[in-house]
């Protein structure tokens, strides 16, 4: 297993999601869901940041330090602390496919850390598990959003 070459493809990953994010966050209509967007656009920049560091050390031969992100139940309850899911429920419908994608992308974020991680030893186990683990508390808020948003769309009458 090469490592650099896992770690050099989840660095572009990450720049494709936090990309997917941000430029979504501006599409979004509901305000709260896009400053969540937001949010989790300024997370992908610390995966990125985190990526980029773990290369060059590892391209140094020196072992990287971890930084100190987030945990990863921070944005499920910020989102419970600002109401975000109270307030997407009630204008979401139009970003439905969005929310949906999001999940999707944390999900594959989350599974190829997971596989990966799987395959390696290590600090590199352990910096794949940890990746894995962030990713996977994405996933979960957004899947929690989705189903909440169409939830409320599939009780509206027809026509909206």
């Amino acid at each position: 297993m090469d490592i650099a070459k896992i770690l050099e493809y989840a660095l572009e990953r990450e720049y494709e999601g936090k990309r997917f994010f941000w430029e979504n966050a501006n599409r979004l209509q509901n305000a709260a869901a896009a400053g969540a967007f937001r949010a989790i656009a300024e997370e992908e920049q610390k995966h990125i940041d985190f990526l980029a560091a773990q290369i060059a050390a590892l391209n140094a031969g020196v072992s990287a330090e971890y930084p100190d992100l987030p945990p990863t139940q921070f944005f499920a309850e910020r989102a419970e602390s600002e109401q975000i899911e109270l307030v997407v429920n009630e204008a979401m419908v139009s970003d439905l496919p969005v929310l949906r994608m999001a999940y999707l992308i944390e999900r594959d974020f989350a599974e190829f850390y997971a596989h990966m991680a799987a395959h390696a030893q290590g600090e590199a186990q352990n910096v794949l598990e940890m990746l894995a683990h962030w990713e996977a508390g994405h996933e979960r808020l957004f899947k929690r959003l989705h189903d909440q948003a169409f939830e409320q769309y599939a009780e509206m009458p027809w026509g909206g």
